[in-house]
């Protein structure tokens, strides 16, 4: 077992990083501990991975505790919590914007990846077309009846399992025909290697977008969500979601959504953090 110290420069609001976090029932979050266990995977080892805040938002600090892989652990938690991105410079980019109050609202919220880009990809297609509560409960389903549980912390099945589903198994779970095939057909995308998650990081958004776009069952939607939250890319802004559009007509009190000329208008000052004033757009209204 180890233990590092982690500090960070300021702002970095980890409660309300917690709170997001905590929508998904699969999440192991203490609130009260401002703690949140995170299962990681390096090649076949499974390692769950203690992150407590002990900081404050100006001085953020925080306790990581594991049984192994030091060194790999702390780099995947830094992709994750995104402890390398100045948020003290999105926020005053956005205080010359009409975003400026929602900024200051949800002041030094970070963008915080999905544990793993596999899951991640596999979360967005069975979030697709769902209400969010029904979302979770499939989600929750899928991972507890194919999954892995360690430590308390549940894990996504491997591409390898996925790939060896039948749709008759995901149907019982009350699963559509067309979204099982979709989820079967990425596992076994991943499991061949022909879906390259190490490979995506180190690829621009746009040669990212062109590989997912060929899969069944992905749109632009899931592409937009993969780049934001499995990959942490800082400048995207999903105009087809419709949370978004909703605290659009919420936050500039529109007598409807906007539309998509509105919405290419109000982004453009907006730019290169589009993904910031997505999140902080979601945080108004959930």
């Amino acid at each position: 077992m180890w233990e590092e110290k982690v500090s960070i420069t300021g702002p970095y609001n980890f409660d309300l990083a917690l709170s997001r976090l905590a929508l998904d029932p699969l999440n192991e979050i203490d609130t009260e501990q401002r703690l949140v266990k995170v299962p990681l995977a390096f090649e076949n080892k499974k390692v769950v991975a203690n992150v407590m805040a002990t900081g404050t938002l100006e001085k953020p600090e925080f306790i990581v505790t594991a049984s192994d892989e030091k060194d790999k652990a702390l780099k995947r938690l830094t992709e994750i919590f995104q402890w390398n991105v100045e948020l003290l410079q999105v926020h005053e980019h956005f205080q010359t914007t009409q975003l400026k109050d929602l900024f200051n609202a949800h002041y030094g919220t970070p963008l915080v990846l999905e544990f793993d880009p596999f899951s991640s990809l596999i979360k967005s297609i069975i979030h697709q077309q769902v209400n969010l509560k029904f979302a979770f409960t499939l989600t929750e389903r899928f991972v507890k009846s194919f999954g892995d549980e360690v430590d308390g912390v549940w894990y996504y099945p491997c591409p390898e399992k996925v790939a060896q589903l039948k749709v008759e198994q995901l149907r019982e779970l009350q699963f559509s025909g067309r979204k099982a095939e979709y989820v079967i057909g990425i596992g076994e995308l991943a499991a061949s290697g022909q879906l390259d998650f190490e490979k995506m990081n180190q690829m621009p958004d746009a040669d990212v977008s062109k590989e997912l776009i060929k899969i069944r069952g992905v749109g632009p939607w899931t592409v937009e969500n993969f780049l934001m939250f499995a990959l942490g890319r800082p400048n995207l802004f999903p105009m087809g979601d419709i949370g978004i559009q909703n605290a659009l007509k919420k936050y500039f009190g529109l007598d409807e959504k906007p539309s998509l000329a509105d919405m290419e208008r109000y982004k453009e000052p907006w730019n290169p953090y589009l993904s910031y004033a997505s999140l902080y757009l979601w945080r108004s209204i959930e």
